[in-house]
């Protein structure tokens, strides 16, 4: 194993950990706004390992350009996405669930 392989091999690995730790962000935090959150962090930057995982496989540059275009594509679609779900949920007055330790628990507002 070379080390292009190896580095591959690494970036594909983090790249399915980020995709895990969005799928448990999805799963575990408690509203719309903090699982949007861990998809859109997480999975962009697990698409972003993979792609480049496999990039460093690709048996051409115009194939490893290929996967890097796709990784720009889905960056902004999840971009896009993710904002027209956060503001929907907005205009049906979806708030965000605060602790109550937190500065904002107590009356809504941040002073600083």
């Amino acid at each position: 194993m070379g080390a292009a392989e190896g580095l591959s091999a690494l970036l594909l690995l983090l790249g399915a950990f980020f995709y895990l730790a969005g799928t448990v962000g999805l799963l575990r935090f408690p509203d719309v706004y903090a699982r949007l959150h861990a998809l859109t962090k997480a999975d962009n930057l697990g698409l972003g390992c993979v792609a480049a995982g496999l990039a460093l496989q690709a048996d051409s540059l115009a194939a490893a350009l290929k996967l890097v275009l796709i990784w720009l594509l889905v960056l902004a679609a999840s971009t896009v996405t993710a904002q027209a779900i956060a503001r929907r949920a907005q205009e049906l007055g979806v708030s965000p669930r605060l602790d109550a330790g937190s500065a904002h628990a107590v009356d809504g507002r941040d002073d600083a």
